[in-house]
């Protein structure tokens, strides 16, 4: 006779919440108070599984996303049903999966986070009109599958579904200048990140959420999000490159609410904490900061502050140090030089770097760097009768400029 395969409902859930070994199953139910070892495991996994007991009843079903019975075991004479029935209601999945067969495997967790990176590759260099439906249809197709998974799966495809949110925000925000709709859509991130109990994840967005009051004059609601980014953050092996950021948003929502002095002081601690440095690593999703990038955040800054000399020193180093692919932050770096040759009256050389920053826009569309082009010349009202500045105005509001703005 051959050999029987036992318990196989409860190995096939296993494998599909991401155990793909009887240890890695051990480990997680300690993680729950449920000391057990790996012979127990294979017992559950034999053709004859004794009985869990109570506290191992309810993590599993918790781990594995079904109830206990839907796992192979069968319950003892004179057990009471409903009891099994109640416990195995799971606060967490809101769609609670009844059978194996609909339950997906750990494969789909970890092909879903490979396209969710290949997204945030994406976002440097594929046109936001383009790019936002696909992200978006990728976050839809993450919160199906979500209720489809349990335990390890569950976990990863979570996070995924979180950073993909939190990317879709991004383009909502920074790129369209939809701050309503990013909102919501950082919302959604958040839950996912609560879902993978991932707290930098939840930092990061939280972080990302402060940017809507904060660049809406609303410093009481710019803080109070930073407060609980730091607070998520402190939770997690947060990095140097981390905690900088986070003194990085908050010193752009300081100088959005005419604060720069507080910004400028955020901004020296960022500093400081980048060149204390930390044993922790980043997390891969973070590719949009670096210790050029919160310069850049400083020479915006010191701009607005008035300090036009450090403006300039600061934002033309920034210009040599952006990396080649960085033609969003460009963008940015070539119009705030603009408005500090506009607020130093020179003109010409003002009318030269926003040229310059169009002529980004003309491959790279970011409509933040947009909104700073147009700051820029309207500091140059003054001059708008010279010929520079009309010749900027026949750019800025040329055909092209003008149809490609309003496309998006």
């Amino acid at each position: 006779m051959g050999r029987s395969p036992g318990n196989v409902r409860f190995k096939a859930a296993r494998v599909a919440a991401g155990y793909l070994s009887q240890q890695a199953l051990v480990e997680a139910l300690a993680e729950r108070g449920v000391s057990i070892d790996v012979r127990q495991v294979r017992r559950w996994e034999s053709d004859a599984p004794p009985w869990p007991y109570a506290a191992a009843q309810q993590a599993l079903t918790e781990l594995l996303g079904q109830d206990i019975e839907a796992l192979g075991f069968t319950p003892p004479t004179g057990h009471d049903r409903t009891l099994t029935t109640r416990r195995a209601r799971i606060p967490r999945i809101r769609s609670a999966v009844q059978n194996a067969a609909t339950m997906q495997p750990s494969s789909a967790a970890t092909d879903y986070l490979g396209v969710t990176r290949a997204h945030r590759r994406l976002y440097w260099t594929v046109e936001p009109n383009v790019l936002h439906p696909a992200v978006g249809a990728h976050a839809a197709l993450g919160e199906a599958l979500l209720p489809a998974t349990a335990g390890a799966t569950r976990q990863i495809l979570a996070a995924a579904l979180a950073e993909s949110f939190l990317l879709t925000g991004r383009i909502e925000f920074f790129d369209m200048r939809e701050p309503e709709q990013a909102a919501e859509t950082w919302l959604r991130a958040l839950q996912a990140a609560g879902e993978a109990d991932d707290p930098l994840l939840g930092a990061a967005v939280l972080a990302h959420m402060a940017f809507v009051p904060g660049w809406g004059g609303n410093r009481d609601g710019a803080v109070e999000r930073m407060v609980m980014a730091r607070t998520y953050a402190r939770r997690g092996p947060a990095s140097a490159e981390f905690l900088a950021w986070l003194d990085a948003v908050e010193a752009e929502c300081e100088t959005r609410c005419g604060r720069t002095r507080t910004a400028l002081n955020l901004i020296a601690h960022g500093e400081g904490v980048l060149a204390d440095g930390s044993q922790h690593a980043s997390p891969e999703w973070m590719d949009w900061f670096s210790a050029v990038r919160l310069a850049a955040f400083k020479g915006n800054t010191q701009l607005i502050a008035g300090h036009l000399p450090q403006a300039r020193e600061t934002l033309l180093s920034v210009l040599e140090a952006l990396p080649a692919d960085a033609d969003k932050q460009r963008t940015v770096v070539l119009a705030d030089l603009a408005a500090v040759e506009a607020a130093a009256g020179a003109p010409e050389a003002a009318c030269i770097f926003a040229v310059q920053a169009l002529e980004q826009l003309e491959t790279h569309w970011y409509a933040t760097g947009m909104e700073r082009i147009r700051e820029a010349r309207r500091a140059l009202t003054e001059w708008q009768h010279e010929e520079c500045v009309r010749d900027l105005d026949d750019r800025l509001y040329g055909w092209a400029a003008t149809l490609s703005a309003l496309s998006r």
